[in-house]
């Protein structure tokens, strides 16, 4: 295997998930332990690992948040909406991180009217008691992957599922306009697991997004530090060499329709997380929404994956919200929850990388 500076190729890849909080610079200046804190923020969930975020420290005291369009998803996400989902979970990350160490801050959203590549300004300012209910979630940042495997047949229990739904809709102890719909009956599953299917058939038929996709999925030895490497979906050395090429060139829309279809229908749970409107504040919020339930669910040992298919066709997207009845606004993000195998971390660029 290759070595970098005595380190193999895939460790050093993924070396972002090793930092702990023993290594805080509780002596160095504020800005290196403001740059210490974005180490938890970029391991973040993004869409196809595109990590489309940067951050700037600015004096001492502030850290702002933007959305890297040059990673945007042309094809897949036309509107930048999962790119901004993405850019609210690592701004949640870094939130509880933040708290974590005992720092008080003022959080606002999209301050700059002007910039809308600007989505956040946090400004640290003072100590505070960390918030001893949240140890568990800060722990989780660096457990938490997206797990493509197939899940036990294992049943979530209530009592997780009504926490997973107060941490949607709840927000520092204060209600936010976002909800979790959580799918058990196996006739909802089926309906949802039918439009991902559906979903699957449709995308992998456009050329353009079977380019755009296999452009961010990497074999296992490469170098990349963003995207899916093969071993994230189950695949050896030789066929991950060989998946970008058979993406691009197949309509594989049929067999992985039925392959995701039946991942769909076994999962103990679907979830979906929707908003009441359909607008940039509502995707950002989406997104830490998004970051809290999975740190909730990864500290009680579940694992989630994504099956976004049928939110990123606009036709199907209706059709979601049609199959929950009772929920009403707009659907932002499907997902399947469960028990599983533990799976390796997907890469990560480094902070020097991410910041202006």
């Amino acid at each position: 295997m290759y070595m970098i500076l005595g380190m193999s190729l895939h460790e050093s890849k993924i070396q972002a998930w090793n930092v702990s909080e023993n290594q805080f610079p509780k002596e160095g200046t504020k800005t290196e332990q403001l740059k210490f804190l974005l180490n938890y923020a970029i391991l973040a969930p993004s869409s196809h690992n595109t990590q489309p975020w940067l951050f700037k420290i600015v004096g001492d005291n502030m850290i702002e948040l933007y959305a890297d369009r040059t990673r945007a998803l042309a094809v897949v996400d036309p509107e930048d909406r999962e790119l901004t989902i993405s850019c609210g979970a690592a701004l949640s990350h870094l939130l509880i991180a933040i708290r974590h160490f005992g720092y008080a801050y003022e959080a606002e959203l999209f301050p700059d009217s002007n910039n809308k590549d600007l989505l956040a300004r946090v400004v640290v300012d003072g100590r505070r008691e960390p918030v001893k209910e949240e140890n568990s979630l800060f722990e989780a940042i660096t457990k938490r992957r997206t797990n493509r495997l197939k899940f036990e047949d294992r049943e979530l229990e209530e009592p997780l599922i009504s926490k997973l739904r107060s941490t949607v809709t709840e927000e520092g102890g204060e209600a936010i306009d976002t909800w979790l719909h959580i799918a058990k009956e196996q006739d909802e599953k089926n309906s949802l697991a039918d439009l991902i299917a559906e979903g699957d058939r449709i995308q992998l038929s456009d050329k353009r997004f079977r380019r755009e996709l296999a452009s961010w999925i990497h074999s296992n030895r490469s170098h990349s530090k963003d995207g899916m490497p093969g071993y994230a979906f189950g695949y050896r050395d030789i066929m991950s060499y060989m998946g970008p090429f058979v993406i691009r060139t197949f309509d594989n829309g049929k067999g992985q329709a039925a392959k995701d279809r039946q991942l769909a229908a076994g999962s103990p749970v679907l979830a979906i997380l929707g908003t009441k409107s359909d607008e940039p504040m509502d995707w950002l919020r989406a997104g830490m929404a998004l970051s809290r339930m999975l740190l909730l669910a990864r500290s009680e040992n579940v694992w989630s994956s994504f099956l976004d298919q049928p939110l990123e066709v606009p036709k199907l997207r209706a059709k979601v919200l049609e199959v929950l009845k009772e929920e009403k606004g707009f659907p932002q993000l499907l997902m399947r929850i469960g028990y599983g195998r533990d799976v390796k971390p997907t890469p990560r660029r480094q902070i020097d990388e991410v910041l202006q």
